[in-house]
């Protein structure tokens, strides 16, 4: 296997053996051959759109099916020769429609007549012939940029499926992510049309994460601030982790009346702010953090526990029977709930002991996303024209298990008294319990919310730039992301779309930036690797 995706590949080079997130090599190849798989799909729908022939089960298809290869999403191998099946039957019938629609249907090359083989052995065999670094002779920058929009993709993948889940689809994300994967095909593309590609990704992106707020608020609410606590009430207990708040809604409405509590994890913390969500009793409140800690929490934690979506670690034997797991997440030996019918999970939930008493436990605050900032943004303006409030300072992103996150919470605790904290996504966990106090009657810490939340983080830096006459760029903020995974890979690429400079990005570079790339991102964006806390807050500072 080879594999490099991630901020924790092994030595910042790639995993060849197995993934440091506990991917196994049989289950790479076949994600490797799923995305083989779907390049030739994205291919026959292109040619598609050319004579007006929309699929709509393709487009969905797609999205799970790139969405499912994320870090920490699916790890069993027997959904993935599902999936890819699915994509050939999917591809083999969209070419009969293009050929009845008068468009191009006769196509030659492996990736669009290539049949899966009839084991899963053989599979991992195909696989592994269409690997990352199949191709020992192909440019490693245009590999890189390859990657690099692979990865972005992903991104985009999981926030139109959340997106859609809730509702609110736009062709024009689905037109792209084919027309992408399409590309990566183009033996002829340069370096310059793989940027122009990839800053496109970003712009879509941008777009999906748009859908997603609209999905959510739109059906939730928009977020207010709330006190969440971090204690624990004495009864039954669920944990909810990962990012869908269709599924966190319905097992609310399912254990309602039934004597369980659901708590938080991770990602799900900023679900506390929605009015629709909050108003179950029952949604008490958030217990751990996230990834540094999740097998420890996990097997601690005395209730049942369902994962959304993604950011799981291998779960040991000894509490796995406790997980239950929904839409594309998937670990061979753990329950899966396909029909959102959460009966298991509750009467696991129901057999266990959960919290035997009451316990007191800090609070934090959340719900600070665009629209609730923006509707206190005079303050906020005000504070800054008279110097209450020097710097806003946007720490966040993906969290992680390897060494060397900790610089986010030192740069926190160092952020001068007169600066703000913004903050989303899993990085938060490092420092989301810290009281940093107030200015004036603003929190020094605001938890915008999701990693998909950027685009809140966005809106209200556009609407300050706005209320100053000035860009982005020449607020008086500064960008310091942590990356994990591919969601993160889409934002960053977001970002630079809208050209916003000076991104401090740790704690490592990604492994597929070779240093041709870097350069074209340090001479266009000045986008840096972090340093120590002590020397960036100075270099921003003064």
């Amino acid at each position: 296997m080879f594999c490099f995706q991630c901020e924790q590949t092994t030595k910042g080079e790639g995993c060849t053996k197995i993934g440091v997130c506990g991917k196994q090599p049989d289950v790479a190849a076949l994600q490797d051959l799923l995305i083989y798989a779907q390049k030739g799909l994205s291919l026959v729908a292109v040619e598609g759109r050319k004579a007006e022939v929309v699929d709509p089960a393709v487009d969905k298809f797609t999205n799970e099916a790139i969405f499912s290869t994320l870090t920490n999403v699916d790890f069993d191998p027997d959904r993935f020769v599902a999936l890819i099946s699915e994509a050939v039957q999917l591809r083999e019938a969209l070419k009969e429609k293009v050929r009845t629609g008068g468009g191009k249907a006769a196509f030659s090359g492996d990736v669009t007549n290539f049949t899966p083989a009839g084991s899963l052995d053989a599979m991992v065999a195909q696989g592994e012939k269409v690997a990352i670094n199949a191709d020992p002779d192909m440019d490693p920058d245009i590999l890189g940029l390859r990657e690099l929009l692979i990865y972005g993709l992903k991104g985009v993948a999981a926030y139109a499926d959340h997106a859609r889940i809730l509702g609110q689809e736009d062709d024009q994300v689905y037109a792209f992510v084919h027309e992408a994967m399409a590309a990566t095909l183009n033996p002829d593309l340069s370096v310059d049309d793989y940027v122009g590609l990839v800053l496109k990704c970003g712009e879509i992106n941008l777009r999906a994460m748009e859908l997603l707020d609209a999905g959510n608020t739109g059906t939730y609410g928009h977020p207010v601030p709330t006190k969440v606590p971090l204690g624990a009430r004495q009864g039954k207990a669920i944990l909810v982790s990962g990012h869908d708040l269709k599924d966190l809604e319905l097992l609310l409405q399912q254990t309602e009346g039934k004597g369980i509590n659901i708590y938080t994890h991770g990602e799900m913390l900023p679900c506390h702010g929605y009015p629709e969500l909050k108003k179950y009793s029952h949604f008490y409140g958030h217990y751990g953090t996230a990834w540094q800690n999740q097998k420890k929490e996990f097997a601690q934690f005395p209730g049942a526990i369902l994962m959304t979506t993604n950011c799981i670690q291998k779960p040991k034997e000894t509490y796995q029977e406790n997980i239950f797991t929904t839409g594309l997440v998937g670990w061979p030996g753990v329950t899966h709930v396909a029909d959102k019918n959460f009966t298991p999970i509750i009467e696991k939930a129901l057999k266990l002991p959960g919290f035997t008493e009451d316990t007191d436990g800090k609070e934090v605050t959340v719900g600070f996303g665009h629209n609730a900032v923006l509707g206190v943004a005079p303050q906020i303006i005000d504070a800054v024209k008279n110097k209450a409030i020097r710097h806003f300072f946007l720490v966040g992103g993906c969290d992680g298990a390897k060494p060397g996150r900790d610089y986010y919470t030192k740069f926190v605790e160092q952020v001068p008294e007169d600066c703000v904290v913004l903050t989303l996504a899993c990085g938060k966990f490092r420092f989301f319990d810290k009281d940093l106090g107030d200015i004036g009657g603003i929190p020094r810490l605001l938890d915008v919310g999701q990693c998909n939340d950027a685009y809140s983080a966005i809106k209200i830096a556009s609407a300050l730039a706005d209320a100053f006459d000035c860009g982005v760029n020449d607020l008086p903020l500064s960008m310091i992301i942590s990356w994990y995974e591919q969601k993160a890979c889409a934002i960053l690429l977001s970002l630079l779309h809208l050209g916003i400079k000076d991104i401090r990005l740790g704690p490592t570079l990604p492994a597929f930036i070779t240093p041709n790339v870097l350069d074209v991102l340090v001479n266009n964006f000045n986008i840096m690797p972090i340093g120590t806390p002590e020397e960036d807050l100075k270099a921003i500072l003064g």
